[in-house]
């Protein structure tokens, strides 16, 4: 049975929970609810909670780990002649799953009985043609112990999925039982059910915390496969970046680093003082109507796909910057693409960042501060400079190091207004590159994930995570110096 009719029935039982747990505990109390421990909903929402939340977990661990299972029981029927390496033996393991699936889409369909699916082989039938008037399309023609592994996980995932719906819906019926068994008056519902919600909430919070975990991990462990492979002096200080998957690579990342933290720069340049100004202004100056016209005009701005700021900078930014400085302005610039126009189109982009944060920091200070300071002989703009913002300083700093973060990671700004030349130079109107948008290129193609050309992204990727870390701390320690200052 499909997961997704598993989860319609877990919810069908869950809901007749709810209704006949409500109603056995008033029939418990003869009718009246003043004789229960907890109010009625209580009572069906303990049986509905017994029913959907240890089924959907089930069915969610179940969905995650089945996969895994039978690849690991599978990867032994792949000969080793198939693939050189681990990466190899991945993309085998892609296609292995692609046939499968492709076939039982096949039956699915009608395209093959189930016995044709079963007894297929490579010798009477061009599977690759098979499946691709399925809509199934592999990039090669099957071998024989291909399409073995790919039979073998089509049964190994038919019968995973029948005792996956079996296991679940008793367990859900397991929760049904047991929730119209405590469906009693003197039964203390109440408090069962907002422990099911703590440990609900608790679980929220650990995923959200193992999944950090998991990305810090993730990017640890290919970092350091890529310094087995590649000098971590070499890569850290190195001048020069160009790839070869020819062999002979130089990696080094300090031209990536210098157009991220370059172009980073202009672009905070610009959005900070024209973003932190404008929340002044609509937060100490504007009426409410200037207000509720102005500022969300303003956060229309971080609704713009970042494609299309791309866009803005390749065909408009470019070209106006190419002939105020170009070969018939100043003669600084080469080609529309430059750090500057990068850096002035993302500025843009990041002014709702830095305004609609500010402005909802400002407008929290309280406004007795404000009254105290102007009953003091204060003007409005001492006010606001001397109060108001000293007040909103660690919010103010925040916003800044959120538009610094995503300054830091935008990727399709800079490839399409900045270039893709990796290079150490103090021009703004050169074409230059940044670490994310290297660490795309490094994973695009038919790259060989074994080899440095590849792990390199890793490495980059911690690199990048480890400077974002860096800048918070650094943001942490200034607002607890000007806090404690203004304390």
């Amino acid at each position: 049975m499909p997961a997704t009719w598993i989860f319609l029935i877990v919810l069908a039982l869950s809901a007749t929970g709810y209704l006949l747990g409500r109603r056995r505990a008033l029939v418990s109390a003869g009718g009246d609810s003043r004789h229960l421990h907890s109010l009625p909903a209580y009572y069906g929402s303990n049986a509905a909670l017994l029913v959907s939340v240890p089924a959907l977990l089930a069915l969610v661990l179940w969905l995650f780990a089945q996969p895994m299972v039978i690849q690991n029981r599978v990867e032994h029927l792949v000969p080793e002649t198939s693939y050189a390496n681990e990466g190899e033996l991945s993309l085998v393991m892609s296609d292995v799953r692609r046939i499968a699936e492709g076939l039982d889409l096949a039956v699915e369909q009608g395209a093959m009985t189930e016995a044709e699916a079963t007894d297929i082989r490579v010798e009477t039938t061009n599977i690759r043609d098979r499946l691709g008037a399925v809509g199934v399309a592999l990039g090669s023609d099957v071998e024989a112990p291909i399409l073995v592994a790919a039979k073998a996980w089509r049964e190994m995932n038919a019968t995973g999925n029948m005792i996956r719906t079996g296991v679940v819906l008793l367990i859900a019926l397991a929760g049904f039982g047991l929730g119209m068994v405590r469906a009693d008056k003197d039964f203390r519902a109440r408090n069962s059910v907002e422990k099911v919600i703590l440990a609900l909430l608790i679980l929220a919070a650990s995923l959200a915390i193992l999944t950090t975990v998991g990305i810090i991990a993730s990017l640890l462990f290919n970092t350091i496969e890529f310094f087995k492979l590649y000098p971590a002096l070499d890569f850290f200080f190195g001048l020069t970046w160009a790839p070869s998957f020819g062999g002979g690579s130089e990696l080094g990342i300090l031209p990536l680093l210098w157009g991220t933290l370059y172009i980073s720069v202009i672009a905070l340049a610009v959005a900070v003082p024209i973003g932190l100004f404008a929340a002044v202004y609509l937060s100490e100056y504007a009426s409410s109507t200037v207000r509720s016209f102005a500022k969300p005009m303003i956060e229309v701005l971080a609704g713009i796909p970042t494609i299309v700021y791309g866009l803005f900078a390749l065909l408009t930014v470019g070209p106006m910057l190419f002939q105020a400085f170009g070969p018939d302005g100043a003669g600084w610039m080469g080609g529309g693409r430059a750090v500057m126009t990068a850096g002035l189109v993302m500025g843009i982009m990041l002014i709702p960042f830095v305004s609609s944060l500010s402005d909802d920091i400002i407008n929290a200070v309280p406004q007795a501060m404000r009254d105290g300071s102007l009953g003091l002989g204060a003007t409005k703009s001492e006010t606001v400079k001397q109060v108001v913002l000293p007040a909103a300083l660690p919010g103010i700093v925040g916003a800044i190091l959120l538009a610094a973060s995503r300054a830091i990671g935008e990727t399709m700004i800079v490839v399409l207004g900045a270039g893709a030349a990796a290079r150490l130079s103090m021009n703004p109107f050169e074409a230059m590159t940044t670490v994310t948008a290297k660490i795309v290129s490094q994973l695009t193609g038919d790259a060989d994930f074994a080899s440095p050309e590849a792990l390199v992204a890793f490495a980059l990727g911690m690199t990048l995570f480890v400077i974002t870390l860096c800048l918070n701390v650094f943001a942490l320690w200034i607002v607890r110096k000007y806090r404690e200052q203004y304390e």
